[in-house]
């Protein structure tokens, strides 16, 4: 063996080995039980970064430890390929999406081999390609035929510069992310999947996903949002000509309806519609309102606003009372019914409007450890449960009660023949709009046709592929513009047509590509049923929590779309989540105030403080804050470069030993060359072992193989938890313990127990770092590779300790410990305590009035 190991040799050494035998080659026919597990796949957008790193160096430990534990194990790898950052490209580069997109995929692709990760490249996929969106446009049409798929106008972000649809994420400060234009709402024509069919299966098979982060499951009941409430009728005093004689307002605090100071509606309301025609200031207000766009967090961010109507409404439960009724910025026409009365007492939103516009507050929740007679509310809402005040006949009563005292009352009152109240679920979830404006996208497989109206393209005619050739010359959606393209026959009747050009939203793409690789290779279908019922649920999947509302929630939709289309037959997709950490890195700057690389500076200390100089220049450079990598900040370290340096081993080794998983790591260049010089000391470990001397050890060496055992029992279990940092942990204690035995049997041929012992620190490493594994294992003279070895199995024997530590109490409080053999009799106990500096001198030279030994647990003396 040579003194050093060599990664850069060994690496692609070993991973050509796995590649000419296909041993990650998954058979879908293999008899083993089947284990799937995944990490979000990538977009292309250039290069991997240690994200990337850490995200698929923790999904391949599980990979590699499943297959040895015996299982048929799926980890396959694709692209999340469509999408406006190939667009922005194209634009700034003049180059073609598709090309921009494909030669990253190359570059990415080659980068992420440059990690020996065990993954199925045999079944790779791009969401770009006509055979991946073929099947999803044939999806489209199976959940149009089975009503999951509509199509309505309806209110949109609309970028009047980039002449798109923008996702509510994409506005910014009420700007476009990319233009920097003023938002618009507009109501455009749209395709909708229709999500909220499912919406109480989703919100009630949440407690199922048990090995979910809670957070993320709490993230998705937010985002579904069902709650239980009252619809309420309110009665407008005169109301505006051409407009109904009441207003509709849903709530879930009937209970606080003595507190209400005022109604406010949305500005898309009808009523709204109506009193601003002849009014040109609401007119003025109702745009302004529009250019908020869409997006609920800047709607919950921004002053609240309001225009007085100059209209009343009567209190349901006095007709003698009325309310002002207002249009409002925080009231949204899509959640409830576009308009709800205000109770400023108990809700913040409310407080905020109603101390604006001076109209004051009723409390009339009473919190439990709060006088009523001097309870008040000045700047902070009470929005929690209490007793009833201020509230006539609910009086007294707790929240609950006065829930269903008001809704029971207002059930059976009436309305111009109809009840005032009536109990509602409701749920915030809206169903999902798929249609975008933009070219880099899947096609959505229809026809529009004057005669015939939307009409499906023919399954026969799929997929429906997006023109070779291209230009963004001008602003807006490319395909509008491509008469060539646009312009068909109507499948139905033949006379001329036209295509959609909108393309469908890229997270219909990753909504159900984890069913596409249990059987990419099938050309007329999207899923084999039988064989993705058998993979489905993915067992573990892996990925950021920036995913954890939309990317999960919509392929849980899709999967019941799926089910009810024929195309898969289970429910989630994915039984256990993990959700890791961000990899950050300090930021620096130079004296100009600009950032600078990581590799652009050196790290110095002087005094015990932390200076840093340019590498070039030896200017100073500020050491500032710790930071999520990012290009603009420049405080990325590239994966090629450390690899390079280093060694791909060891970026996975100290990517999964530094911290908790599900917290943020942090990159220092003292972290890796710490796991760099492990790498060394377990090849020279290993090295003494294989090429030890001659002459038998003089000692059986029981201690490391016992030490060896353990730590095999504990990364097992670990493995299964997904706590890598423990599992490093464990091996560093095993290595230590290793390490003394080697050097007790030095110049001598192993003991069995050192070789054995040794065997199992390989295959413990093997699953983290392979290429290092595959050598030793080698060197060990072991036949075949450590990758297809199956793990060791733990012997319970040996985890047993030969002696245990009991707690000694005198009179009832602890005192000191003593450790005896595990065999040892109360008599020998009793004996090992009496001898104990701690009981001599409580004793003071007395005997005990008794010593009572509970075996392996306590020892309990009385004085």
């Amino acid at each position: 063996m040579a003194e050093r190991y060599n990664a850069k040799d060994s690496e692609p050494h070993w991973q050509q080995v796995w590649a000419e035998r296909e041993i990650f080659r998954t058979r879908n026919d293999d008899p083993r039980p089947k284990y799937y597990v995944l990490e979000m796949f990538p977009y292309p957008s250039g290069r991997i970064h240690m994200g990337h790193v850490r995200n698929y160096a923790m999904g391949d430990v599980v990979a590699r430890y499943k297959r040895a534990k015996g299982f048929n194990v799926l980890h396959p790898m694709g692209w999340d390929a469509f999408g406006l950052p190939a667009e922005n490209a194209a634009m700034q580069n003049k180059v073609n999406p598709r090309d921009w997109t494909y030669a990253n995929i190359a570059t990415m692709r080659t980068q992420l081999q440059s990690m020996g990760l065990s993954l199925d490249w045999s079944r790779e996929i791009a969401t770009c390609d006509p055979e991946y969106y073929k099947h999803q446009q044939r999806m489209f049409l199976d959940f149009l035929k089975a009503g999951l798929v509509s199509r309505r106008t309806a209110k949109v972000n609309w970028d009047p510069v980039d002449h798109t649809v923008l996702a509510n994420e994409q506005v910014i400060d009420g700007r476009g992310w990319r233009s920097g234009a003023l938002v618009e709402q507009r109501e455009l024509t749209q395709w909708f999947f229709k999500i909220t069919d499912f919406a109480q299966d989703l919100d009630d098979r949440l407690d199922t996903l048990e090995r979910w982060p809670e957070k993320v499951r709490l993230m998705q009941r937010n985002w579904i949002g069902r709650s239980e409430g009252l619809e309420l009728r309110f009665a407008l005093e005169t109301a505006p000509e051409g407009a109904a004689s009441e207003v509709t307002v849903y709530t879930t605090r009937p209970d606080t309806l003595f507190g209400a100071k005022f109604l406010a509606v949305a500005a898309d309301h009808p009523l709204a519609a109506a009193v601003a025609r002849d009014n040109p200031a609401l007119q003025d207000f109702i745009a302004e309102c529009r250019r908020m766009g869409t997006a609920q967090a800047a709607i919950d961010t921004a002053e609240k606003l309001g225009f007085d109507t100059g209209l009343k409404v009567r209190h349901p439960l006095d007709p003698s009372w009325t309310l002002p009724v207002y249009v409002a910025n925080f009231v949204l026409m899509e959640y409830g019914t576009g308009a709800v009365f205000g109770c400023p007492a108990h809700d913040q939103r409310d407080l905020d409007f109603a101390n604006k516009y001076g109209l004051g507050n009723t409390p009339v929740v009473c919190p439990p450890d709060q006088d009523p007679a001097s309870f008040t509310i000045t700047d902070t809402a009470y929005d929690g449960d209490g007793r009833m005040i201020n509230s006539r006949f609910l009086d007294g009563m707790d929240t609950d009660t006065a829930f269903k005292t008001v809704a029971d009352r207002l059930e059976a009152e009436t309305l111009d023949g109809a009840s005032v109240g009536k109990r509602r679920v409701q749920f915030r979830l809206r169903d999902w709009g798929v249609s975008r404006q933009r070219y880099w996208g899947c096609p959505i497989p229809v026809i529009h046709c004057d005669a015939c109206g939307a009409v499906p393209v023919p399954v026969a005619d799929l997929p429906v592929r997006l023109p070779e050739e291209v230009s963004f010359d001008v602003p807006g959606n490319p395909l509008e513009r491509d008469a060539a393209w646009r312009n068909v026959p109507c499948p139905s009747c033949g006379k001329p047509a036209r295509r959609e050009t909108d393309t469908m939203d890229t997270f219909v793409d990753s909504s159900w590509y984890f069913a596409r690789f249990t059987a990419p290779w099938l050309e007329d279908a999207p899923t084999d049923k039988a064989v993705a019922d058998h993979w489905l649920p993915v067992d573990q999947y892996i990925g950021g929590i920036e995913h954890a509302i939309l990317h999960l929630l919509y392929s849980r939709f899709f999967m019941r779309a799926m089910r009810q289309t024929g195309w898969a037959g289970v429910d989630e997709p994915f039984a256990g989540l993990f959700t890791q950490g961000m990899v950050v890195h300090e930021t620096y700057r130079d004296e100009a105030g600009a950032w600078v690389q990581p590799v652009d500076v050196r790290i110095v200390s002087e005094d015990g403080a932390r200076k840093a100089f340019h590498v070039k220049t030896e200017a100073p450079v500020t050491i500032g804050a710790i930071e999520k990598m990012s290009k603009s900040k420049k405080n990325v370290v590239d994966p090629d470069d450390i690899i390079a340096s280093y060694g791909a081993d060891t970026a996975r080794w100290f990517m999964l030993s530094d911290s908790p998983p599900e917290r943020d790591v942090i990159w220092t260049e003292d972290g890796v060359q710490g796991a760099s010089r492990f790498v060394q000391r377990v090849w020279r470990m290993v090295g003494e072992v294989a090429e030890g001397g001659a002459e038998p050890a003089g000692t059986a060496n029981q201690a490391v193989l016992k030490a060896a055992h353990k730590a095999l029992a504990a990364v097992g279990e670990d493995i299964e938890r997904l706590r890598f940092n423990r599992c490093v942990a464990h091996v560093y204690e095993l290595a230590n313990s290793l390490q003394e035995a080697v050097a007790a049997e030095r110049g001598h041929a192993p003991s069995p127990a050192l070789r054995e012992a040794t065997l199992i620190l390989v295959q413990l490493i093997a699953p983290m770092m392979p290429h290092l594994a595959e050598a030793c294992w080698t060197a060990l003279g072991q036949d075949g590779l450590v990758a297809e070895a199956g793990w060791p199995e733990v012997r319970g024997d040996l985890l047993v300790e030969d002696s245990v530590t009991l707690p000694v109490q005198i009179n009832g409080r602890k005192r000191a410990d003593v450790t005896v053999p595990r065999d040892a009799d109360q008599a020998a106990v009793q004996a090992a305590v009496l001898a104990l500096e701690p009981v001599q001198r409580a004793l003071e030279g007395k005997p005990p009035r008794k010593v009572i030994v509970v075996p392996l647990r306590i020892v309990n003396i009385v004085v």
